[in-house]
C-alpha cells in the first residue's frame, strides 16, 4: 500500500463506525454511507497492484452493480488534498485515492445474517428477480466452467493435505468426466444466448431484502472469467448455498420461480440446461471448499468437498403429480414434496396456472380473461405442461406437477410421461369438504390461480372418475414415505 493510499484509508477510518476487511478491499461503514477502498494486491485471479487498475475496478463495480441495486451504488469518489493539507472528497487538489460510495443498509437485511427472511414467497420473488436480471444482462460466449474447472483442480491439489487427498483426487476426476459429458450442452447454451455478464458471486451474503424486495449487490467486476458465465452457473451458487445450509424448500422455490420467469424471455431450450446443474452445483461447492481452507477453516472446507462430490452423484429423477379441486392445497403439498425428490436441491414444480399466464403474456398473479380458458387455450397449456415435464425428466431433474387433474385423461397423460421418460411415478389426490374448499378459495390472494367460488362449485359438480392415485385428507395431509428420504438435512 502506498503512503497516499494509507493516508486516505486512515482518513476514512477516522469517520467510520466499523471497518470490514476482505481479500480485495477495506470497507468503511459510516452512519449514513459506506466507502470501499480497493487494496493494492495481485492474485492469480485479479491484479489491483496499480492505482490505474484499482480505479478501473471501482468504475466497473459501480457500473456492474447499478442495474440490480441503483439506489445503493452511488458514485466513485476521489479523495483529494485540501490547500491546508487535510483531505476531502472530489476537491481540486492532489488525488490520493478513489473509493466507491454506497448507501448504508441494515446488517440484518443481508440474507446470510437473517436467513429467516427467506420464506417461500421471498424465495420465489428472488428467483424471478434473478431471471429478469439475467435476461437484461449483455450476452457473452463462455459458460465460465472452462476456466473454473481446471482452476479448482489446481487449487484443490495444493490444499489436498489440509482437506482430504483421496476425496480431492476423486472430485477432480469426477468433475473432469462430468464436464467432458456436458461441454457440448454448455457450448450450445452459449450459442443460444444463455451466457451473460452475470453477478458471479450470487450467494446469501450478497443478497439483501429491503421493503419486502430482494436486491442483488456486490457482483464480480474484477475478472470477466468469473462473471461472463452461463446463467444457470450463476444461479447455481445460490442453490448450492441454500442446499448446504439445509434450506432446500427455499432453493426449490428459487429454482421453480426462476424457470417460470426465465421461460418468458429465454429460448425454449432453457429446460434442457438443467442437465448441467449437478456439475454447476458441484463446482460452486468446490470453490467454497478451497476458499474455506485458504481462510483457515479446513473442517468447513471438507464439508464443502463432501457436498461437491455428492452433487456429482445425484438421485434419479421421479415424477410426482398433485391433483384436487381448487382450494385443496395442491401447491402447498407440491412445495412440501419437491425438496425430497431427485437431485439437489429437489424437484422443479410445474404449475398449469403459471403456464397459462405465461402463454397469455400475463404476470403470474394477473387475472386472465375468458380467452385463456377456451378449449384451444386449455389444450395448449397442457401440451406445454407435459412436454416440459418430459424434457426435465430426461435431463435428470425430478418434477412435481400441480394441476386439478379432474379429468381421468389428464391423470393418464401424467402417468404416460413418467413411462415414456422411464422414471417412477407417484400420484396424489387431495380431498376436503366443500365448505373447507370454499373458505380457502374465497380467502386466497396473490396466487396464480384464477379459480373463484363459482369455478369451485362447477368442479364440485363434476365426477373425477375412478381414482387410482393416493387420496389424502386436504385438511391435514400426511405425506407418504417416498416423499421423505431427502428431508433430513443438516445446515
Amino acid at each position: 500500500m502506498s503512503d497516499c493510499q494509507a493516508e486516505a484509508g486512515a482518513w476514512l477510518e477516522a469517520q467510520a463506525e466499523r471497518v470490514i476487511e476482505t481479500a480485495l478491499a477495506r470497507v468503511f461503514l459510516t452512519p449514513t454511507a459506506v466507502f470501499k477502498q480497493k487494496k493494492a494486491v495481485c492474485y492469480d485471479y485479479v491484479d489491483l497492484s496499480t492505482q490505474a487498475r484499482r480505479f478501473w475496478a471501482l468504475e466497473r463495480e459501480l457500473a456492474f452493480n447499478r442495474p440490480a441495486a441503483p439506489d445503493i451504488y452511488r458514485a466513485v469518489r476521489r479523495i483529494t488534498r485540501r490547500a491546508d493539507g487535510g483531505l476531502e472528497f472530489d476537491g481540486p487538489g492532489e488525488v490520493l485515492d478513489q473509493v466507491l460510495e454506497m448507501r448504508r443498509f441494515a446488517d440484518d437485511a443481508v440474507l446470510a445474517t437473517n436467513p429467516d427472511a427467506m420464506d417461500g414467497e421471498m424465495a420465489e420473488a428472488l428467483g424471478r428477480t434473478i431471471a429478469r436480471y439475467h435476461a437484461e444482462a449483455p450476452r457473452r460466449t463462455s459458460s465460465g466452467l472452462a476456466f473454473t474447472v481446471p482452476s479448482n483442480a489446481h487449487v484443490l491439489a495444493d490444499l489436498a493435505p489440509a482437506l482430504d487427498a483421496g476425496a480431492v483426487a476423486e472430485l477432480v476426476a469426477a468433475t473432469q468426466a462430468e464436464y467432458a459429458q456436458r461441454e457440448p450442452l454448455l457450448e450450445a447454451r452459449a450459442a443460444a444466448g444463455f451466457s451473460r455478464r452475470c453477478h458471479g458471486d450470487l450467494h446469501l451474503g450478497n443478497l439483501l431484502v429491503e421493503q419486502g424486495r430482494p436486491v442483488l449487490f456486490d457482483c464480480i467486476e474484477f475478472n470477466d472469467a468469473l462473471s461472463d458465465i452461463d446463467v444457470f452457473y450463476d444461479l447455481a451458487f445460490l442453490l448450492m448455498d441454500l442446499d448446504f445450509r439445509g434450506r432446500r424448500a427455499a432453493a426449490v422455490r428459487v429454482l421453480s420461480g426462476y424457470l417460470d420467469e426465465a421461460a418468458r424471455c429465454f429460448p425454449a431450450s432453457l429446460w434442457e440446461g438443467v442437465a448441467a446443474l449437478p456439475l454447476m452445483l458441484s463446482v460452486r461447492a468446490a470453490v467454497r471448499a478451497h476458499v474455506s481452507a485458504h481462510s483457515g477453516d479446513a473442517a468447513l472446507g471438507r464439508r464443502y468437498l463432501a457436498a461437491a462430490l455428492q452433487h456429482l452423484s445425484p438421485a434419479p429423477p421421479v415424477l410426482a403429480a398433485v391433483g384436487g379441486r381448487s382450494g385443496s392445497g395442491k401447491s402447498t403439498v407440491a412445495r412440501e414434496l419437491a425438496p425430497a425428490l431427485g437431485a439437489a436441491p429437489g424437484a422443479v414444480i410445474l404449475r398449469s396456472d403459471e403456464i397459462r399466464k405465461r402463454q397469455a403474456g400475463l404476470a403470474p398473479t394477473d387475472r386472465a380473461g375468458p380467452s385463456a380458458y377456451t378449449p384451444q387455450a386449455d389444450a395448449a397449456v397442457f401440451d406445454e405442461f407435459f412436454a416440459t415435464a418430459e424434457i426435465l425428466l430426461r435431463a435428470g431433474r425430478a418434477v412435481v406437477l400441480d394441476a386439478t387433474f379432474l379429468r381421468p385423461q389428464m391423470r393418464a397423460r401424467a402417468e404416460a410421461v413418467a413411462t415414456t421418460a422411464g422414471v417412477a411415478f407417484h400420484g396424489l389426490w387431495l380431498e376436503a369438504p366443500a365448505a373447507v374448499l370454499e373458505a380457502r378459495v374465497a380467502a386466497r390472494t396473490g396466487d396464480a390461480s384464477d379459480a373463484d367460488v363459482r369455478v369451485l362449485r362447477d368442479q364440485l359438480a363434476r365426477d373425477p372418475g375412478p381414482m387410482s392415485w393416493r387420496v389424502l385428507d386436504a385438511a391435514c395431509p400426511t405425506l407418504p414415505d417416498w416423499a421423505l428420504p431427502n428431508r433430513a438435512q443438516e445446515p
